[in-house]
């Protein structure tokens, strides 16, 4: 059963799209069952060209990339969210809406927060951008790296609380 992930950020715009294309793209190489989606509570309507760019540097292809929000997450016809992660402490402090999870239960939250590249220098930009790719890139190996589909619950969330001190 393929374990779905959200990754917020009130826009989702920069961190939450580079994180989506970097888990899809390793979950992939690693012919791991896990599918990606990113979303916002804000959402921008556009995405930084800069997160695009940095991704599609790295070889992730950006097709059909668009900013969009939380509450296409919300209904039934969601797909059965197993993690929800922020990357934005914005997101992060907001009252979240409820997500459907898969059979019975509700997804596991964890916050991994990153800086926002969007904040640097005009002329930082493309360095700032790719440092933050690198950065997300690491995390989602280290949850690739988990036994998603039978790591007790309790177990899972201390994981995904360690990632996030790495």
């Amino acid at each position: 059963m393929t374990t779905h992930v959200l990754i917020l950020c009130t826009h989702n715009s920069a961190r939450s799209v580079l994180s989506e294309g970097m888990l899809n793209h390793l979950a992939a190489q690693r012919g791991a069952d896990v599918r990606a989606h990113s979303a916002g509570s804000a959402p921008s309507g556009r995405i930084n060209p800069y997160a695009l760019q940095a991704l599609q540097a790295a070889g992730v292809d950006t097709a059909g990339y668009r900013s969009k929000s939380w509450d296409e997450f919300t209904g039934p016809e969601a797909p059965p969210l197993s993690i929800v992660i922020t990357v934005c402490d914005s997101a992060a402090a907001e009252t979240c809406p409820v997500f459907f999870g898969g059979p019975g239960q509700q997804p596991l939250k964890v916050h991994w927060g990153y800086p926002d590249p969007s904040n640097a220098a005009e002329a930082d930009k493309p360095r700032a951008f790719e440092l933050t790719r690198q950065a997300i890139g690491y995390k989602m190996l280290q949850l690739l790296d988990l036994p998603l589909a039978t790591l007790p619950r309790p177990e899972l969330q201390a994981a995904f609380e360690r990632i996030a001190r790495s």
